[in-house]
């Protein structure tokens, strides 16, 4: 097995055992994860906005 497989299943091991241990944590994290990619998005469509403005 490559170190690269290993590393991926590792990985993909650990966030199952965190949803399932701790799923309330799990949920909160996501939706901390999914606010900045909202909040990211839409600084750039501000500025994409602004350019064209």
């Amino acid at each position: 097995m490559n170190v690269k497989k290993v590393v991926t299943l590792a990985a993909v091991a650990l966030v199952l055992f965190l949803l399932i241990t701790q799923p309330n944590e799990s949920a909160d994290g996501v939706r901390t994860a999914l606010g900045w990619l909202q909040s990211g998005a839409e600084s750039i469509i501000t500025f994409v906005r602004s350019l064209f403005a």
